[in-house]
């Protein structure tokens, strides 16, 4: 019997991908929650589709939406998943070999390597991403711990508990050597909807100073790069300027505003999640 059925059943990873496509609405940003590469979701969507006989999701001007049929799938993927998950919990509890999902703002990601040993976070599923996202991946459950950039120290959702905060002063940033001429617009390093953006652009507006976007990208250490091009500016936590790059005090740059750093959990986090988040509480301001 186990022959038989062996080439026709479905792996539990497919359903979550199945299922992590439909919440996020794309398969990279499937990929980036699961940890998977997007090549990887891909396969297995088309190894489903070849099952099922057909295609579960198309494309959409807001991503990938589901098909007629994948509306199907996805609601047998679910019950799978529940029924996974209700298996494991015949163990008492949730597996200790589950590991707790921490979102954190890449800004901080090398500074979480630098704080927690290896052994710390063996059994710990670490996604890095701009604040926005981890913010949206938290309230959605697809992680159960935060740490990300906020200009409000308020949680995001009801689901969400504020663990810890605190104020993060920024700074204007710049390579050693860059130079402006007079009465240009401000060459910016940015990526338009992320916190550092929105910062740059309220104070220089405020001032009534032009700008430009310089360079674009959702990936903050591309970024860094660029600075260290000598291409233009950006801000950064004053902590977390590296020794490549200088704080840029010139008179016409405007002050920025302070973000806060958060620390958040869901609330149906439980126990293992409560240890975790006392050690990060214990060496937030240092992360």
């Amino acid at each position: 019997m186990h022959r038989r059925y062996q080439s026709s059943s479905i792996p539990t990873e497919i359903m979550r991908s199945v299922v992590g496509i439909s919440e996020t609405g794309s398969i990279t940003k499937a990929a980036k929650v699961l940890g998977l590469s997007q090549p990887a979701i891909s396969s297995q969507i088309k190894r489903i589709e070849h099952v099922v006989g057909g295609s579960i999701f198309q494309k959409s001007a807001n991503g990938s939406a589901a098909t007629e049929l994948g509306k199907l799938v996805l609601i047998q993927a679910k019950k799978i998943l529940e029924a996974n998950d209700q298996l494991l919990m015949l163990r008492g509890g949730t597996p200790d070999d589950l590991p707790i999902r921490i979102g954190l703002s890449n800004i901080y990601s090398r500074r979480m390597m630098e704080v927690f040993s290896k052994a710390e976070i063996t059994n710990i599923s670490i996604y890095a991403d701009n604040s926005a996202e981890i913010v949206k991946c938290l309230i959605d459950g697809f992680i159960d711990i935060g740490i990300y950039l906020s200009l409000s120290d308020t949680p995001p959702d009801p689901t969400i508990e504020v663990v810890d905060q605190r104020a993060d002063e920024v700074a204007w940033i710049r390579a050693k050597d860059f130079t402006l001429s007079p009465g240009a617009p401000i060459p910016l390093l940015t990526w338009p909807g992320q916190i550092m953006h929105e910062l740059m652009v309220q104070a220089l507006e405020r001032k009534g100073m032009i700008y430009r976007i310089a360079f674009s990208s959702p990936d903050f250490h591309t970024r860094i790069e660029a600075a260290k091009a000598g291409i233009g500016l950006t801000v950064l936590p004053k902590r977390l300027v590296p020794s490549s790059l200088t704080i840029a005090n010139e008179y016409y740059l405007p002050k920025c505003g302070t973000p806060r750093m958060l620390l958040c959990a869901r609330r149906d986090g439980g126990a293992r999640s409560t240890k975790l988040l006392e050690a990060l509480r214990s060496r937030f301001n240092d992360i």
